[in-house]
Protein backbone atom coordinates (compact mmCIF):
# COMPACT_ATOMS: atom_id res chain seq x y z
CA UNK A 1 0.00 0.00 0.00
CA UNK A 2 1.32 3.46 -0.94
CA UNK A 3 1.18 5.95 1.76
CA UNK A 4 -0.55 9.10 1.95
CA UNK A 5 2.03 11.79 2.45
CA UNK A 6 1.49 14.35 5.27
CA UNK A 7 2.81 17.83 5.72
CA UNK A 8 6.63 17.45 7.23
CA UNK A 9 8.79 18.79 9.77
CA UNK A 10 12.24 18.30 10.83
CA UNK A 11 13.59 17.61 14.30
CA UNK A 12 16.02 21.11 14.93
CA UNK A 13 18.82 21.99 12.30
CA UNK A 14 20.81 18.60 12.68
CA UNK A 15 17.71 15.89 13.08
CA UNK A 16 15.84 13.59 10.91
CA UNK A 17 12.94 15.15 8.19
CA UNK A 18 9.14 13.64 9.79
CA UNK A 19 5.58 13.62 9.73
CA UNK A 20 4.28 16.92 11.53
CA UNK A 21 2.20 14.80 13.59
CA UNK A 22 3.21 11.26 15.26
CA UNK A 23 2.84 8.43 17.02
CA UNK A 24 3.45 7.82 20.68
CA UNK A 25 3.09 4.13 21.84
CA UNK A 26 3.15 4.38 25.15
CA UNK A 27 -0.30 3.51 25.84
CA UNK A 28 -0.53 0.46 24.00
CA UNK A 29 1.50 -1.43 26.39
CA UNK A 30 0.14 -2.43 30.53
CA UNK A 31 1.30 -0.87 32.95
CA UNK A 32 0.20 2.70 31.94
CA UNK A 33 -3.99 3.34 30.69
CA UNK A 34 -5.09 -0.14 31.91
CA UNK A 35 -5.63 -3.27 29.58
CA UNK A 36 -4.20 -2.96 26.36
CA UNK A 37 -4.95 -4.57 23.03
CA UNK A 38 -2.23 -6.16 20.75
CA UNK A 39 -4.14 -6.85 17.61
CA UNK A 40 -5.70 -3.44 17.70
CA UNK A 41 -2.40 -1.60 18.42
CA UNK A 42 -0.73 -3.47 15.66
CA UNK A 43 -3.55 -2.21 13.50
CA UNK A 44 -3.11 1.55 14.45
CA UNK A 45 0.46 1.69 14.03
CA UNK A 46 0.02 0.31 10.38
CA UNK A 47 -2.95 2.59 10.15
CA UNK A 48 -0.73 5.08 11.25
CA UNK A 49 2.27 4.45 8.72
CA UNK A 50 -0.14 3.88 5.44
CA UNK A 51 -1.78 7.33 6.57
CA UNK A 52 1.70 8.66 6.12
CA UNK A 53 3.04 9.09 10.06
CA UNK A 54 6.44 8.43 10.53
CA UNK A 55 7.62 9.50 13.87
CA UNK A 56 7.15 6.63 15.98
CA UNK A 57 8.36 7.00 19.62
CA UNK A 58 8.51 3.93 22.34
CA UNK A 59 10.92 3.33 25.18
CA UNK A 60 12.61 0.57 26.57
CA UNK A 61 10.53 0.23 30.29
CA UNK A 62 7.12 0.65 28.40
CA UNK A 63 5.54 -2.80 29.84
CA UNK A 64 9.54 -3.78 29.80
CA UNK A 65 10.33 -4.63 26.96
CA UNK A 66 6.55 -5.46 25.30
CA UNK A 67 6.22 -1.95 23.56
CA UNK A 68 9.57 -2.44 21.67
CA UNK A 69 8.46 -5.96 20.76
CA UNK A 70 5.01 -4.87 19.76
CA UNK A 71 6.45 -2.31 17.50
CA UNK A 72 8.69 -4.91 16.14
CA UNK A 73 5.40 -7.05 15.09
CA UNK A 74 4.36 -4.13 13.70
CA UNK A 75 7.02 -3.15 11.58
CA UNK A 76 7.50 -6.61 10.12
CA UNK A 77 4.09 -7.18 8.74
CA UNK A 78 3.60 -3.56 8.03
CA UNK A 79 4.91 -2.71 4.12
CA UNK A 80 8.47 -2.33 3.33
CA UNK A 81 8.10 0.97 1.95
CA UNK A 82 6.14 1.85 5.60
CA UNK A 83 9.12 0.42 7.54
CA UNK A 84 11.50 2.05 5.28
CA UNK A 85 9.96 5.32 5.88
CA UNK A 86 9.57 4.92 10.16
CA UNK A 87 11.42 7.41 12.20
CA UNK A 88 12.37 4.78 15.20
CA UNK A 89 12.64 7.28 18.66
CA UNK A 90 13.29 5.53 22.20
CA UNK A 91 13.78 6.56 25.24
CA UNK A 92 15.65 3.89 28.07
CA UNK A 93 17.13 4.25 31.56
CA UNK A 94 14.00 4.35 33.81
CA UNK A 95 13.89 1.55 36.14
CA UNK A 96 11.04 -0.93 37.43
CA UNK A 97 10.17 -3.40 39.50
CA UNK A 98 8.19 -6.72 38.46
CA UNK A 99 5.16 -5.11 40.12
CA UNK A 100 5.80 -1.93 37.76
CA UNK A 101 6.96 0.52 40.48
CA UNK A 102 9.31 2.81 39.83
CA UNK A 103 12.61 2.05 41.33
CA UNK A 104 15.43 4.81 39.70
CA UNK A 105 17.02 6.02 36.67
CA UNK A 106 20.26 4.81 35.40
CA UNK A 107 22.03 6.92 32.57
CA UNK A 108 25.58 5.56 33.58
CA UNK A 109 27.71 5.04 30.13
CA UNK A 110 27.77 1.13 30.52
CA UNK A 111 24.16 1.16 31.47
CA UNK A 112 23.11 3.37 28.12
CA UNK A 113 25.44 0.94 25.93
CA UNK A 114 23.38 -2.26 27.44
CA UNK A 115 20.02 -0.55 27.27
CA UNK A 116 20.40 -0.06 23.29
CA UNK A 117 21.72 -3.09 23.17
CA UNK A 118 18.58 -5.06 24.45
CA UNK A 119 16.61 -2.27 22.47
CA UNK A 120 18.13 -3.72 19.24
CA UNK A 121 17.43 -7.18 19.91
CA UNK A 122 13.84 -6.47 20.73
CA UNK A 123 13.01 -4.24 17.92
CA UNK A 124 15.41 -6.54 15.56
CA UNK A 125 16.96 -3.90 13.71
CA UNK A 126 20.69 -2.40 13.79
CA UNK A 127 20.34 0.83 14.64
CA UNK A 128 17.66 3.42 16.08
CA UNK A 129 17.26 6.70 14.63
CA UNK A 130 16.65 8.96 17.92
CA UNK A 131 17.95 7.97 21.27
CA UNK A 132 17.56 9.85 24.14
CA UNK A 133 17.19 9.24 28.52
CA UNK A 134 14.01 9.18 29.53
CA UNK A 135 14.95 11.54 32.90
CA UNK A 136 18.41 13.71 33.49
CA UNK A 137 19.80 10.96 36.17
CA UNK A 138 20.81 12.88 38.91
CA UNK A 139 23.98 10.64 39.86
CA UNK A 140 25.27 11.11 36.58
CA UNK A 141 26.46 14.11 34.52
CA UNK A 142 24.58 14.86 31.17
CA UNK A 143 27.67 15.22 29.58
CA UNK A 144 28.66 11.70 30.51
CA UNK A 145 25.09 10.70 29.17
CA UNK A 146 25.27 12.01 25.70
CA UNK A 147 28.71 11.28 25.56
CA UNK A 148 28.04 7.48 25.79
CA UNK A 149 25.05 8.09 23.17
CA UNK A 150 27.54 10.20 20.92
CA UNK A 151 30.12 7.00 21.04
CA UNK A 152 26.83 4.94 19.46
CA UNK A 153 26.37 7.40 16.99
CA UNK A 154 29.97 7.07 16.01
CA UNK A 155 29.47 3.63 15.56
CA UNK A 156 26.21 3.79 13.59
CA UNK A 157 24.04 2.17 16.29
CA UNK A 158 21.77 5.51 16.81
CA UNK A 159 21.38 8.26 14.04
CA UNK A 160 20.56 11.40 16.50
CA UNK A 161 20.87 12.07 19.82
CA UNK A 162 17.56 13.58 22.01
CA UNK A 163 16.99 14.50 25.21
CA UNK A 164 13.48 14.31 27.43
CA UNK A 165 11.68 16.53 30.45
CA UNK A 166 15.19 18.71 30.94
CA UNK A 167 15.77 22.08 32.00
CA UNK A 168 17.83 25.09 29.73
CA UNK A 169 20.49 24.60 31.73
CA UNK A 170 21.61 20.50 30.96
CA UNK A 171 19.98 21.50 27.61
CA UNK A 172 23.02 24.23 26.96
CA UNK A 173 25.72 21.66 28.90
CA UNK A 174 24.25 18.55 26.58
CA UNK A 175 24.72 20.10 23.24
CA UNK A 176 28.19 21.29 23.98
CA UNK A 177 29.05 17.58 23.93
CA UNK A 178 27.05 16.75 20.95
CA UNK A 179 24.64 17.93 18.58
CA UNK A 180 21.23 17.25 19.46
CA UNK A 181 18.54 16.85 17.57
CA UNK A 182 15.15 17.18 19.59
CA UNK A 183 13.48 17.79 23.38
CA UNK A 184 10.96 15.58 24.07
CA UNK A 185 8.55 17.35 26.57
CA UNK A 186 5.18 17.80 27.54
CA UNK A 187 3.42 20.87 25.85
CA UNK A 188 -0.35 21.38 25.48
CA UNK A 189 -2.82 23.89 26.35
CA UNK A 190 -2.71 23.22 30.02
CA UNK A 191 0.82 22.37 29.93
CA UNK A 192 2.68 25.46 29.02
CA UNK A 193 5.73 25.51 31.41
CA UNK A 194 8.13 25.32 28.41
CA UNK A 195 7.20 28.50 26.87
CA UNK A 196 8.99 30.20 30.20
CA UNK A 197 12.57 29.32 29.83
CA UNK A 198 13.21 25.95 27.44
CA UNK A 199 11.81 27.07 24.38
CA UNK A 200 13.42 29.76 23.69
CA UNK A 201 16.89 28.19 24.52
CA UNK A 202 15.74 25.00 22.31
CA UNK A 203 15.14 27.34 19.64
CA UNK A 204 18.68 29.55 19.91
CA UNK A 205 20.42 26.42 19.61
CA UNK A 206 18.39 24.66 16.85
CA UNK A 207 16.58 21.99 18.71
CA UNK A 208 13.86 20.43 17.24
CA UNK A 209 10.64 20.14 20.03
CA UNK A 210 8.46 16.62 20.09
CA UNK A 211 5.50 17.23 21.98
CA UNK A 212 3.93 14.66 23.89
CA UNK A 213 0.51 15.12 26.71
CA UNK A 214 -0.78 17.15 23.47
CA UNK A 215 -4.19 16.05 24.66
CA UNK A 216 -3.14 16.16 27.74
CA UNK A 217 -3.53 12.09 28.89
CA UNK A 218 -7.08 12.35 27.82
CA UNK A 219 -8.28 15.12 29.54
CA UNK A 220 -8.63 17.52 26.15
CA UNK A 221 -9.33 14.61 24.49
CA UNK A 222 -13.16 15.39 24.70
CA UNK A 223 -14.04 11.84 25.45
CA UNK A 224 -14.40 12.22 29.12
CA UNK A 225 -17.28 13.52 31.11
CA UNK A 226 -17.66 13.77 35.13
CA UNK A 227 -19.22 9.67 35.21
CA UNK A 228 -15.67 9.00 33.60
CA UNK A 229 -13.72 6.29 35.88
CA UNK A 230 -10.69 5.33 35.87
CA UNK A 231 -9.38 1.74 36.07
CA UNK A 232 -7.59 1.29 39.17
CA UNK A 233 -4.40 0.11 37.12
CA UNK A 234 -4.85 3.47 35.48
CA UNK A 235 -1.86 5.33 36.47
CA UNK A 236 -4.22 8.59 35.56
CA UNK A 237 -6.13 7.54 38.48
CA UNK A 238 -3.30 8.75 40.20
CA UNK A 239 -2.97 12.09 38.88
CA UNK A 240 -3.62 15.26 40.37
CA UNK A 241 -5.17 16.47 37.18
CA UNK A 242 -8.10 13.48 37.49
CA UNK A 243 -8.68 13.76 41.40
CA UNK A 244 -12.09 14.93 42.47
CA UNK A 245 -12.54 18.40 42.25
CA UNK A 246 -9.37 19.18 40.05
CA UNK A 247 -11.14 17.15 37.59
CA UNK A 248 -14.20 19.00 37.30
CA UNK A 249 -12.44 21.90 37.26
CA UNK A 250 -10.78 20.71 33.99
CA UNK A 251 -13.25 19.50 32.49
CA UNK A 252 -15.22 22.90 32.79
CA UNK A 253 -12.10 23.93 30.54
CA UNK A 254 -12.99 21.57 28.09
CA UNK A 255 -16.64 22.52 28.01
CA UNK A 256 -15.47 25.92 26.89
CA UNK A 257 -12.79 24.63 24.62
CA UNK A 258 -15.60 22.68 23.25
CA UNK A 259 -17.43 26.05 22.03
CA UNK A 260 -14.35 27.06 20.30
CA UNK A 261 -14.11 23.76 18.33
CA UNK A 262 -17.72 23.75 16.93
CA UNK A 263 -17.29 26.94 16.06
CA UNK A 264 -14.22 25.88 13.91
CA UNK A 265 -15.93 22.45 12.73
CA UNK A 266 -13.51 20.74 14.71
CA UNK A 267 -13.43 18.08 17.34
CA UNK A 268 -12.42 19.14 21.04
CA UNK A 269 -9.14 17.05 20.62
CA UNK A 270 -8.39 18.13 17.00
CA UNK A 271 -8.45 21.87 17.99
CA UNK A 272 -6.38 21.09 20.82
CA UNK A 273 -3.57 19.32 18.16
CA UNK A 274 -4.01 22.38 15.82
CA UNK A 275 -2.90 24.55 18.69
CA UNK A 276 0.20 23.02 19.56
CA UNK A 277 1.08 22.51 15.43
CA UNK A 278 0.40 26.80 15.04
CA UNK A 279 3.12 26.65 17.89
CA UNK A 280 5.82 26.57 15.28
CA UNK A 281 7.29 24.72 13.00
CA UNK A 282 9.95 23.20 14.95
CA UNK A 283 7.39 21.91 17.03
CA UNK A 284 6.07 17.92 16.14
CA UNK A 285 3.43 17.04 18.27
CA UNK A 286 3.09 12.87 19.31
CA UNK A 287 -0.33 11.91 19.83
CA UNK A 288 -1.04 8.68 22.10
CA UNK A 289 -4.07 7.29 19.61
CA UNK A 290 -4.49 3.25 20.97
CA UNK A 291 -7.46 2.60 18.64
CA UNK A 292 -7.67 3.46 14.93
CA UNK A 293 -10.49 5.77 14.87
CA UNK A 294 -8.70 8.01 17.47
CA UNK A 295 -5.75 8.15 15.11
CA UNK A 296 -8.07 9.24 12.20
CA UNK A 297 -9.39 12.06 14.69
CA UNK A 298 -6.06 13.51 15.65
CA UNK A 299 -4.90 13.80 12.06
CA UNK A 300 -7.86 15.41 11.24
CA UNK A 301 -6.06 18.48 13.29
CA UNK A 302 -3.69 18.62 10.29
CA UNK A 303 -6.76 20.35 8.23
CA UNK A 304 -7.56 22.63 10.70
CA UNK A 305 -6.22 26.14 10.52
CA UNK A 306 -6.12 28.96 12.57
CA UNK A 307 -5.85 32.33 12.31
CA UNK A 308 -4.36 34.82 15.09
CA UNK A 309 -8.41 35.44 16.06
CA UNK A 310 -8.39 31.45 16.94
CA UNK A 311 -5.81 31.28 18.00
CA UNK A 312 -7.13 34.12 21.16
CA UNK A 313 -10.30 32.26 21.17
CA UNK A 314 -8.41 28.90 22.30
CA UNK A 315 -6.06 30.75 25.14
CA UNK A 316 -9.30 32.69 26.24
CA UNK A 317 -11.06 29.88 26.69
CA UNK A 318 -8.10 27.84 28.56
CA UNK A 319 -5.43 30.14 30.15
CA UNK A 320 -2.21 29.01 30.30
CA UNK A 321 -2.46 29.17 34.33
CA UNK A 322 -6.23 27.49 34.81
CA UNK A 323 -5.30 23.80 35.00
CA UNK A 324 -6.37 22.40 38.37
CA UNK A 325 -3.49 19.99 39.36
CA UNK A 326 -0.33 19.45 38.15
CA UNK A 327 0.90 17.13 35.22
CA UNK A 328 2.44 14.64 37.53
CA UNK A 329 2.31 13.01 41.36
CA UNK A 330 4.70 15.25 43.93
CA UNK A 331 7.49 12.40 43.17
CA UNK A 332 7.35 12.03 39.95
CA UNK A 333 7.45 15.82 39.72
CA UNK A 334 10.43 15.92 41.93
CA UNK A 335 11.65 13.58 39.09
CA UNK A 336 11.55 16.59 36.37
CA UNK A 337 14.61 18.55 35.44
CA UNK A 338 12.33 20.81 32.64
CA UNK A 339 9.99 22.00 36.02
CA UNK A 340 13.43 23.08 38.08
Amino acid sequence: MTTTPLPQRRLGATGPQVSALGLGLMGMSPLIYGDSDRAESVATIHAALESGVTLLDTGDFYGMGHNELLLNEALRTASPQARENAVISVKFGAQRGPDGSWVGFDARPAAVKTALAYTLQRLGTDHVDIYRPARLDPNVPVEETVGAIKELVDAGYVRHIGLSEVGADTIRRAAAVAPIADLQIEYALISRSVEREILPVTRELGIGITAYGVLSRGLLSGHMNRETKLAADDFRSHSPRFAGENFNRNLDLVDQLRKVAEAKGATVAQIAIAWVLARGEDIAPVIGARRRERLAESLGALDVSLDEADLAAIEAAVPAEAVAGERYAPDQMAMLDSEK
